[in-house]
């Protein structure tokens, strides 16, 4: 695995703008740590870390053209906004051009910008990791900070966190431009993990 991880990290170097690729980094070496906080696998969350975006830094019209000729389902939503479909063709990059079978790093490719209903420990992982790498800042640095220490402790809930506050920047997004829609899996995401967590309705506030 140490191998792979190594080659993984020099394509990535050599296919990534250099702030992607220390986003890339950042994620991976967190993920890691998450892992082995939870005792779980460290190395593949490594791994599903550095290709997470992989398909990032493409023109979105070069995404969805990529998706739509490689039989990835896009929805209309995802037609006007392309660049939310950079997680599934990373995953179809990460099998078909590096290598990668495993599933569960699949799906954590796949499923870390939107997230999903009862995601797997490894889908949370690199969900969390994205979006608490230690190069994400301000505005949302005070939500941040509660987001990672919550990582290591309640990694379900701090799901419920990152998607709520997702959510909540969605919906201002969509206020000021109408064509950004909101994505329907970030929606579900949200409502799974606050079920899950057993939040109420008065308790659902952003930070």
């Amino acid at each position: 695995m140490d191998n792979k991880i190594d080659g993984i990290m020099k394509a990535m170097e050599r296919a990534l703008p250099r702030k992607r690729y220390v986003h890339t980094l950042g994620v991976a070496y967190l993920a890691a740590s998450i892992s082995m906080a939870y005792g779980k696998n460290y190395e593949k969350a490594m791994l599903a870390g550095l290709l997470h975006d992989c398909a990032k830094c493409l023109p979105e019209k070069e995404i969805l053209k990529q998706c739509l000729n490689n039989g990835i389902v896009v929805s209309m939503a995802e037609k006007k906004q392309p660049f939310l479909l950079h997680g599934r063709l990373g995953a179809w990059y990460a099998e078909h051009k590096y290598g990668v079978k495993d599933e569960k790093i699949l799906n954590a490719i796949r499923f870390h910008t939107t997230g999903r209903p009862d995601m797997s420990f490894m889908e949370k992982n690199i969900y969390l990791s994205d979006y608490i790498e230690i190069g994400r800042g301000q505005p949302t640095k005070p939500a941040l900070d509660e987001i990672r220490k919550t990582a290591f402790e309640d990694i379900d809930l701090a799901v419920y966190y990152a998607a709520r506050n997702t959510l909540y920047y969605l919906s201002e997004k969509e206020k000021s431009n109408p064509e950004a829609k909101m994505d329907g899996t970030a929606v579900l995401t949200y409502e799974y993990y606050r079920e899950l967590c057993g939040i109420k309705e008065e308790q659902d506030v952003c930070f």
